[in-house]
């Protein structure tokens, strides 16, 4: 069988490819392709126990059956319904907006609005930085933020989130994220922007490389 495999972030920048297609026995796992995908690429070997694997934009673990026709994407470390679709975004051809998060989420039953806005600082774990560069595995990015809206939203009942994430290179004091929510209360609505920046961060497949005058990381990974 025949699948896809997809590259980001440290992983596309050491293979110097975005994906490649891969040739497995029938049955054959995660597992099994990320072995094959060793012996191809020997840059892959240190990375592997950074590595998760996304089967059809669905984390997989190492035991999962692949098919004929899969795409599986490599997933460094990262730093729903249609409804939420449209407030779930990663921008590429303009900032995150915070017009466009309050907008999708104010209505008449919103007693307030809470919004986040996450910027490009000039230091970062002591370290100067001059530039951010931001990747995404977009469409399994968006669909990570839908189940996050979803998520909180059942946890906080009443609450609506909207949420835009920029990719691509970011100058100290860009934007890089924009979260809003809103509810009957200010404190749901405080307490959803706190719970989506930090899930965000856990499980969104976006990568950020910062770069300074000592160089580049990919943060997460290390130089």
């Amino acid at each position: 069988m025949r699948v896809v495999v997809r590259y980001f972030a440290v992983v596309r920048e050491r293979l110097g490819r975005e994906q490649d297609e891969l040739e497995l026995a029938a049955g054959a796992t995660v597992g099994a392709a990320l072995d094959a995908l060793v012996v191809r690429h020997a840059a892959i070997g240190p990375l592997r126990p950074y590595l998760q694997v996304a089967v059809n934009q669905t984390m997989a673990s190492a035991n999962h059956p692949l098919a004929d026709g899969d795409e599986l994407a490599l997933i460094p470390p990262v730093a729903g319904g249609s409804d939420s679709r449209r407030r779930a975004h990663v921008v590429a051809d303009r900032p995150p907006s915070v017009d466009a998060c309050i907008a999708a989420v104010r209505g008449p039953d919103a007693g307030g609005i809470a919004t986040f806005t996450g910027m490009v600082r000039a230091r970062s774990h002591g370290r100067d930085v001059t530039r951010l560069e931001y990747e995404a595995y977009a469409e399994m990015a968006e669909r990570v933020f839908v189940e996050l809206c979803e998520e909180i939203e059942r946890e906080l009942p009443g609450v609506r989130l909207a949420v835009e994430h920029a990719v691509g290179t970011l100058a100290v004091g860009d934007i890089a994220v924009v979260i809003a929510a809103a509810a009957p209360h200010r404190a749901e609505a405080f307490r959803a922007c706190q719970a989506m920046i930090d899930r965000l961060k856990e499980r969104a497949p976006i990568w950020k490389k910062e770069t300074g005058p000592d160089g580049t990381t990919w943060v997460g990974m290390g130089p």
